[in-house]
């Protein structure tokens, strides 16, 4: 179910991006590529994650895996891919 706050979230979310593309607009192609550049380099530090852990799908549901990712511990991250054998 659909609360009100997540209206609120959907419908602010839906405004900031039509703020964000009337910014971008505004600015022009040589500002828009230096924004792009700044958020790529923050793509490795900023935005970057470390995993205590990578599991497979199976992996994942291991009853002893449950019990130590099921914690989540802070600073404890696992990630499940599900490409892995």
């Amino acid at each position: 179910m659909i609360s009100e706050h997540t209206d609120v979230a959907i419908v602010g979310a839906g405004f900031a991006g039509s703020l964000t593309a009337l910014v971008l607009q505004k600015i022009g192609r040589s500002e828009q590529a230096r924004l792009r550049e700044r958020v790529v380099k923050s793509l490795k530090t900023t935005f970057t994650s470390h995993y205590t852990k990578t599991v497979s799908l199976t992996e994942a549901l291991d009853l002893a895996n449950i019990a130590v990712y099921g914690k989540r511990a802070t600073g404890e991250k696992y990630l499940i891919n599900p490409n892995k054998a």
